[in-house]
């Protein structure tokens, strides 16, 4: 392996990435295995998560799968703890799993809003810090929270789902402060409207995209490959000087 492959490789690394049964966290999955690591696939949908071991297995990598609801504390305890007693460490966490339930701020319910923190930002923290002990240990850790650009911009009718961002961005820069001291990088990767299942039901409308993508320098969505390429960049020994960071993969939308 040349100089450059062995900077970007996360080869025998052991990964645990939440929201794993679909879009951008089994794309996750699928390019950090291709990239040689181990898998703990997390999510609510057990025949998505067998679809994503099967994609992962196909790299000759290992796959465990976790069927868990994290958007209760004691979901994403036992999640992290059932991983603990797999693998000893987890290398890798990456909090992929997240839901947006959009609406007018005046028509808001409290429901929805606590549902919206509770697996977006709740849970994220939750599993950080089960699985950061270990990382810190071993002095080599890689946390990534897949965030939002609206967790920096504002968008109508985000009013909950922007809010569980920006305490997200907040989230990874204070866990940076307090552990980048013992060598664990804690990034989050900040994407557009990414096309999948959800991305399609709620920007799907031409009548609600096309302002969005009109007002996206680069003119278009993004695909689920295109931040598992940023979290594998993230996963890699290439970006340890990057820490606290929030890497905007969003086509210039923040930039203008």
């Amino acid at each position: 392996m040349s100089g450059w492959q062995h900077r970007f490789s996360i080869e025998n690394r052991r990964a645990l990435v939440t929201g794993a049964s679909r879009g951008i966290g089994a794309e996750i999955c699928t390019v950090f295995a291709e990239a040689g690591a181990d898998i703990i696939a997390v999510a609510r949908d057990p025949a998505g998560l067998a679809d994503t071991a099967k994609r992962v297995h196909g790299f000759g990598r290992d796959c465990q799968v976790i069927e868990a609801d994290l958007s209760t504390a004691q979901g994403c305890k036992a999640a992290a703890q059932q991983a603990l007693d797999r693998w000893g460490v987890i290398d890798i966490l990456v909090n992929s799993a997240g839901i947006a339930r959009t609406a007018p701020a005046l028509e808001l319910t409290a429901e929805d809003w606590d549902a919206t923190m509770a697996l977006n930002l709740r849970a994220p923290f939750l599993m950080a810090q089960a699985l950061a002990p270990a990382m810190i240990d071993q002095r080599w850790g890689k946390i990534i929270n897949i965030s939002s650009q609206t967790g920096v911009i504002a968008l109508d009718d985000h009013a909950a789902y922007a809010s569980s961002k920006g305490g997200l961005n907040a989230l990874t820069k204070s866990l940076c402060a307090e552990w980048a001291r013992f060598n664990v990088q804690v990034n989050a990767i900040c994407p557009t409207v990414v096309m999948t299942p959800m991305g399609r039901e709620i920007w799907g409308p031409e009548e609600k995209s096309a302002p969005f993508i009109a007002a996206t320098p680069l003119r278009r969505f993004g695909e689920p490959v295109e931040i598992a390429d940023a979290a594998l960049y993230l996963a890699s020994p290439a970006s340890e000087l990057v820490n606290g960071h929030l890497l905007m993969v969003e086509g210039g939308f923040t930039s203008v």
